[in-house]
């Protein structure tokens, strides 16, 4: 199956954050929950499909010290990140695809968004296990992503929830229809599938930390 997801991306950008509050319910626990698991010592983030620098404005505001890369395959999302983020020197951006591209080393946090989900099952394992030799011991891993109902039925339940949800958070039919195009490219993996992915990589202590429906907050530290 062909991953148009950069495609998609590049289409939607210039609405994508208007449409992001609105389309996921618990949006500020989510995020919430995403920069609290940060170690409080971090200098070195790496932020993986950072997109429009939604997460990472969040990270700046909780580690103002901290050295953020920003990596990102859609070039017009990471222009949005640069608009949001203002003259920075200690963020920095590249295009690129993080499934390939060589990641750096001694890092004290791997953070992403809503990114992972894109990709073919048989690269979330391959990223999980050169996340965890790109941080230095006791960095951490997390992954707040959009996650598979664990049989069909839940997840056909949770579709129908997402969109009962948004509907009353006030999203409009052409953000709802924005979103749906986007999942188009969804390659969504149970909680639980992760969660093994990420042990079988070395974090022992991988866990879902939050969840509400279809949203999940998972994190692994690398072992001292």
């Amino acid at each position: 199956m062909v991953n148009h997801s950069q495609t998609v991306f590049d289409v939607t950008a210039s609405t994508y954050d208007k449409d992001r509050a609105r389309l996921i319910p618990g949006h500020d626990r989510f995020y919430g929950w995403a920069v609290g698991l940060i170690p409080a010592d971090a200098r070195r983030i790496l932020d993986l499909g950072a997109g429009s620098g939604g997460l990472t404005a969040l990270v700046r505001k909780a580690f103002p010290e901290a050295q953020i890369h920003l990596l990102d395959f859609s070039a017009p999302m990471l222009e949005l990140a640069n608009q949001r983020l203002g003259d920075d020197a200690g963020v920095t951006y590249e295009v690129g695809d993080y499934t390939r591209a060589k990641l750096p080393k001694g890092l004290d946090a791997i953070v992403s968004a809503l990114s992972i989900h894109h990709l073919d099952d048989a690269d979330k394992p391959q990223l999980f296990v050169r996340a965890h030799e790109a941080l230095k011991p006791g960095g951490v891993f997390l992954n707040a992503d959009q996650v598979l109902g664990p049989t069909p039925e839940l997840e056909a339940r949770y579709k129908a929830l997402w969109l009962a949800q948004v509907r009353e958070n006030g999203a409009t039919e052409q953000q709802i229809r924005d979103s749906l195009y986007r999942q188009q490219e969804d390659r969504c993996a149970t909680v639980e599938q992760q969660l093994q992915w990420m042990r079988d990589a070395g974090f022992a202590d991988a866990d879902c930390w939050f969840k509400d429906n279809r949203f999940a907050v998972m994190a692994g530290t690398k072992a001292a």
